[in-house]
C-alpha cells in the first residue's frame, strides 16, 4: 500500500494546478536522478531556463509563465536536492560542481544547446555558477535578487532564519516569511508549499562559493529587491556595477526577497522580456 501524501505533497499538488495551460510536465534523466520541469510556451519559442528559490520550486514560477511564454518556451525546474519532484538517485550530491554536471545533463535531456537562464535567490547563486561554467549554452543571464553572487547574507537575516533552520515546522517558516516581507500578502497555497519544504526528509541544498561574477561575459540583468532583507539592495546594486560596468542593473520598487518572483509579477516580467529581447 501506498503512502498517503504528506502536507507538503497536498500543497504542492495544489499549486501545480495553477500553472498555466497547456501545462506541460517533463520528467529528465540525469545520471543524479530524474528532474522535475514544468514547460509552457510555443515549441518553437527561445527557450527560457527559470531556477527558483531555495524551497520555492519550480512552480513558483506559475504567475510569470503565461507573460514569459507568449515569447518564450519556459521550462521551470525543481531542483536538485531541494523539495519538490526532482528525484535524487544514482550520482551522489555532495559539491557545487555535482550541481553544474546535474545542469549540463538536464539541458542535454531538454536538447537545449543554448538557453536564456535566469534565477532568483539561491536560484541565481547556480545561474551564475552555470553561466561561468559553460558560458557558451547561456545566451542573456538574468540573476534576480542573487544571494552569494555580489554579496553575502546579512546577519540580522541568518539570525532570523536560525529558528527554522534548527527546528523545522510550518509555523516558523510562516513567521519568517511575514518578517522577510513586511507582511505583505503572498498566495496563500505557496505561502505552505514554501513553509513545509523544511519539513521534506532528505532535503539537501548545496552551499558554495560566492563564483566570480567579473567572468561572466554574456549579457547580464540583475534585478533587486527594493526592502530586501536578505541584503543592503543598494549596496548590492553598487557591488554589481564596479563587477559587471555592462550589466543592466535595476531596483525593483516594493519588492521583498520572499515576494519575489510571485508578487507584483508585471513589472518583473515587463524587464525580464525588454532584457531578453
Amino acid at each position: 500500500m501506498s503512502a498517503s501524501p504528506s502536507a507538503f505533497d497536498r500543497a504542492y499538488d495544489e499549486l501545480r494546478a495553477r500553472w498555466p495551460d497547456p501545462a506541460g510536465t517533463r520528467d529528465v534523466d540525469t545520471p543524479y536522478g530524474p528532474t522535475r520541469v514544468y514547460v509552457h510556451g510555443p515549441a518553437d519559442g527561445s527557450p527560457l531556463v527559470l531556477l527558483p528559490g531555495g524551497s520555492a520550486t519550480g512552480l513558483v514560477w506559475y504567475a510569470n509563465a503565461p507573460a514569459l511564454g507568449r515569447r518564450y518556451r519556459v521550462h521551470a525546474v525543481d531542483l536538485l536536492g531541494d523539495a519538490g519532484r526532482t528525484e535524487r538517485r544514482g550520482v551522489p550530491l555532495k559539491g557545487a560542481d555535482d550541481l553544474t554536471a546535474w545542469l549540463d545533463a538536464l539541458l542535454d535531456g531538454l536538447g537545449l544547446t543554448r538557453t536564456h537562464l535566469c534565477g532568483h535567490s539561491y536560484g541565481a547563486w547556480l545561474a551564475a555558477r552555470y553561466a561561468l561554467h559553460a558560458p557558451r549554452r547561456v545566451d542573456r543571464l538574468a540573476l534576480v535578487d542573487p544571494t552569494q553572487v555580489f554579496a553575502g547574507f546579512r546577519p540580522g537575516y541568518l539570525l532570523r532564519a536560525l529558528p527554522s533552520m534548527i527546528r523545522p515546522s510550518e509555523a516558523r517558516a510562516r513567521a519568517f516569511l511575514a518578517w522577510e516581507t513586511g507582511g505583505r500578502p503572498l498566495d496563500e497555497t505557496w505561502q505552505r508549499v514554501h513553509a513545509l519544504a523544511d519539513t521534506v526528509p532528505g532535503r539537501k541544498l548545496i552551499a558554495g562559493g560566492r563564483p566570480r561574477a567579473a567572468g561572466l561575459r554574456m549579457p547580464v540583468l540583475v534585478l533587486l529587491a527594493e526592502h530586501s532583507r536578505t541584503h543592503d539592495a543598494a549596496k548590492v546594486a553598487e557591488k554589481a556595477r564596479a563587477v559587471l560596468p555592462r550589466a543592466e542593473v535595476t531596483m525593483l520598487p516594493g519588492a521583498t526577497h520572499h515576494s519575489l518572483p510571485l508578487a507584483g509579477p508585471e513589472k518583473l516580467n515587463e524587464h525580464l522580456i525588454h532584457f531578453l529581447g
